[in-house]
């Protein structure tokens, strides 16, 4: 089951927000922790693979 866009600004802001509480320099260790996190919530491998597939095309396309 996924999440409805429209629910996914929330998730965005609080995001944002916290990447500015912890700070630059831990950005990218919060980031590895929460892809983790979320990884283990999503319970399916796969999926986790290819979402950092996915993610990682993206940027690489910019």
């Amino acid at each position: 089951m996924t999440m409805p866009f429209a629910e996914l600004e929330p998730v965005y802001e609080e995001l944002a927000m916290a990447i500015d509480r912890v700070g630059e320099a831990q950005a990218p260790l919060f980031l590895a922790k929460l892809a983790l996190m979320l990884a283990h919530e999503l319970g399916d491998r796969e999926r986790a693979l290819a979402a950092i597939a996915d993610c990682e095309r993206d940027l690489l396309r910019e």
